[in-house]
């Protein structure tokens, strides 16, 4: 055996904790940085701008005023952009970006043919699920931040920010409306996770990206639709997407917070669910073929 040979045999192994948060800020790098991913959070930040852009040329039209409430309040007070921007954006717009990242997390590797080098390194494939798992939220958590932070900088440059006059008509002062528009952020942030779990699930049943992301599309969709109709009022508070816009008690004098927290409850067992599924059939298929 050569020198060389017996230095690499000596040499210390990188302990699994090592190898993981090395694994995740590659991974976050890769997520973040990708220029698919780079163009989606280009698309969702000029939402809010061109948004502000029309509401702020038809604000002396006949065209002011139209459109949902949070619309006509966004001329009096440019907080109001971000709200307007986020309820724009959640029907469509939103689940599409979640879709195409958490749809590719586990497909796009297989597809490439790298999952089965991923698998080598020495965390395991539930860690390697759960890095998965971390870069989606937080492209989930980009995607949320960059039409908040446009739609908020765009609003002030626009129409200016004051005190926030609430959805019962009380006003309340400009630092607690900022506080509770971050409320709204968060809120709309945490509500996503469902999604990605069910992107994550879809993920590791097929090397077909589209499909992943198709299909993860479709469950949003098919949740809004489902969440219309009368008959079936009986399921609709266990839908994936039927308490995202409870996000408009943070703008009332008292939220009911007995309605955020069931909110956030199903989001949680979505999670609990999809995640599951994910790992179990991460953890027992051959994925790296």
């Amino acid at each position: 055996m050569s020198l060389a040979e017996t230095a690499a045999l000596d040499a210390p192994r990188p302990s699994m904790a090592a190898a993981y948060w090395r694994l995740q800020r590659s991974e976050l790098r890769l997520v973040l940085g990708r220029k698919r991913n780079l163009v989606l959070l280009l698309g969702l930040a000029a939402v809010p701008l061109i948004l502000g852009l029309v509401l702020f040329f038809t604000q002396d039209t006949a065209m002011n005023g139209q459109g949902p409430a949070f619309l006509s309040r966004v001329t009096g007070n440019g907080l109001f952009l971000v709200v307007a921007s986020i309820f724009l954006c959640l029907p469509f717009l939103l689940p599409l970006t979640i879709g195409i990242a958490s749809g590719d997390a586990i497909a796009g590797e297989a597809s490439a043919g790298t999952l089965r080098y991923l698998l080598t390194v020495p965390v395991g494939r539930t860690r390697l699920l759960l890095v998965k798992a971390v870069g989606a939220l937080a492209f989930a958590a980009a995607a949320v931040s960059a039409i908040a932070v446009v739609g908020l900088v765009a609003g002030a440059a626009l129409f200016g920010i004051r005190d926030v006059t609430l959805l019962s008509g009380d006003t309340v002062p400009l630092g607690t409306g900022a506080l509770r528009v971050l409320a709204v952020v968060v809120y709309i942030g945490l509500s996503l996770t469902g999604l990605v779990a069910v992107g994550l699930f879809f993920s590791t049943l097929t090397e077909v990206p589209v499909g992943a992301m198709a299909a993860t599309v479709v469950v949003a969709i098919a949740s809004g639709v489902l969440d219309t109709i009368p008959a079936l009022h009986a399921i609709h508070p266990g839908l994936l997407t039927h308490h995202w816009l409870d996000f408009a008690e943070f703008l009332r004098l008292q939220p009911d917070w007995g309605v955020i927290m069931g909110g956030l409850a199903i989001q949680a067992a979505w999670v609990a669910i999809f995640g599951a599924l994910a790992w179990s059939r991460f953890t027992t298929a051959d994925v790296s073929s």
